[in-house]
């Protein structure tokens, strides 16, 4: 079974169809690019306003920077409730808002604590994105390109990161309060996210999961002109109708499997050191050695290469597949990580450690970074979606919240280099996650996937 299949359509009508899908789904991946743009911004104010507060290091880690997190594990966790209840498309709306309101307010306070409480809601906003926004594009999108589209979110989430350090860079030099203009730049982007936001159609599937079938149809004949609607439909709400219960949750036994899957690829996701390296890059630039200045341009270099490997990986991850991008980035993850620990033990000076954190961005971008979003979005059915996501992506801030926050505190004791080598052993277990139990599902339409990998009663 083929839903969204675009094979029977005159190439013109194809064209006219995919550049639609395609426009849609880079609007909504743009919930991205606030994503990787607030999550990175904090790194050039850093230090700025540890002085500024004269902050402890436990305070400043635990607080002033790890409260966006706290916020995005908030929204991660109950993300799923909105996308369920007002739909995809609305709740990427109040994303859109609560990213707006946060640039603002983070702007204009004066001490720590009310800084914290705007970062919080901007975190909110990037939890719930993970759930929507690649929920909403993954049921939209043709099954034989479902994970480019859905890809576009990480490379928008790369994109902001890249011009994050690049928006630091220009702004670090403009006086006291440039840390102001370094948070507060982001409203603009968020507020032409919110308006782009509004012209897309809401998700068929869910729709139907909602009985708005006069709705549905509508859509689906924008996504599939020309197409047998009634029998996409009828084979969507088949689909539905098998797990369609008010008992039925991602906890059940049947669902193990998608569970398991789904916390292990985000376990590792965060295990492997990725947003403690982003959002404490200049730090460990000037650990290594470096000047402030070569540490913020080299923290540029690494949103480049994030985003040069990230279009790689989208270009390859409908050809090759989620697994063997996954085999390749964590081949590299382990050497990069175990030459960076290497490099701290050895006290190795120069460039070494930036050029083994550039291979180490390279490898998680081609592979974790391109895959996770894809491959959480692919593997529960339509009505418990947003709660598998909800469930994924809480696992993986959870973590984000609490490896970031102690980076400062475990730098000062146990050492950089003991941090990183923990880091390479993780990507070990990662690699062995992958070979022995992470399925492939390139090319396979959602109905085929849920049928695959649910243990049905």
């Amino acid at each position: 079974m083929k839903v969204n299949s675009l094979s029977s359509l005159p190439c013109k009508s194809k064209i006219q169809t995919m550049n639609k899908i395609l426009l849609w789904s880079i609007i909504v991946a743009l919930a991205g690019f606030l994503f990787g743009f607030d999550t990175v911004v904090i790194s050039g104010a850093d230090q700025q306003l540890q002085n500024l507060w004269g902050s402890s290091d436990v305070f400043h880690g635990s607080v002033v920077m790890a409260m966006a997190l706290w916020g995005t594990v908030i929204g991660a966790m109950f993300g799923g409730i909105p996308t369920n209840r007002i739909g995809r498309k609305n709740t990427l709306i109040w994303i859109g808002i609560l990213y707006t309101v946060s640039a603002l307010g983070s702007a204009l306070v004066n001490d720590p604590y009310t800084f914290a409480f705007f970062r919080f809601i901007g975190g909110l906003g990037v939890g719930a994105s993970t759930v929507a926004a690649p929920a909403y594009v993954s049921e939209i999108a043709p099954a034989k390109d479902r994970g480019r589209l859905v890809g576009f979110y990480q490379f928008n989430i790369v994109f902001g990161i890249l011009i994050a350090f690049f928006s630091n860079y220009l702004l670090s030099n403009i006086g006291e309060n440039s840390w102001r203009w370094m948070v507060g730049v982001e409203a603009i982007p968020a507020f032409v996210y919110t308006l782009l936001v509004l012209t897309v159609p809401k998700s068929p599937r869910w729709l139907l999961l909602n009985g708005k079938r006069e709705e549905a149809r509508k859509v689906l004949t924008l996504l599939n002109p020309g197409g047998d609607i009634e029998k996409i439909m009828a084979d969507i709400e088949e689909s539905q109708k098998d797990h369609h219960s008010s008992n039925e949750n991602i906890f059940m036994k049947k669902y193990r499997y998608p569970l398991i899957l789904a916390f292990l690829i985000a376990f590792f996701n965060q295990l492997s050191g990725i947003n403690a390296f982003l959002y404490y890059a200049p730090r460990i630039f000037q650990e290594a050695g470096l000047g402030e200045s070569t540490a913020l341009l080299s923290s540029i270099g690494i949103g480049v290469t994030n985003m040069v490997f990230t279009l790689i990986g989208i270009s390859l991850i409908d050809k090759l597949g989620r697994k063997k991008l996954m085999l390749i980035g964590s081949v590299g993850y382990i050497i990069s990580l175990s030459l960076v620990a290497m490099a701290f033990f050895l006290e190795w000076e120069g460039m070494s450690v930036p050029i083994f954190l550039f291979v180490f961005i390279a490898s998680h971008a081609i592979g974790q970074g391109t895959v996770i979003w894809v491959f959480i979005s692919e593997i529960f059915p339509d009505q418990l979606r947003a709660s598998g996501q909800s469930f994924g992506t809480s696992t993986h801030w959870v973590l984000a919240a609490i490896i970031p926050s102690l980076v400062p505190f475990l730098f000062g004791t146990i050492g950089a280099g003991t941090v990183f080598a923990v880091f390479a052993f993780m990507m070990v277990l990662q690699l062995l996650f992958v070979l022995f139990m992470m399925p492939e599902t390139k090319g396979r339409s959602l109905e085929e996937l849920e049928k695959i990998l649910t243990k049905n009663k």
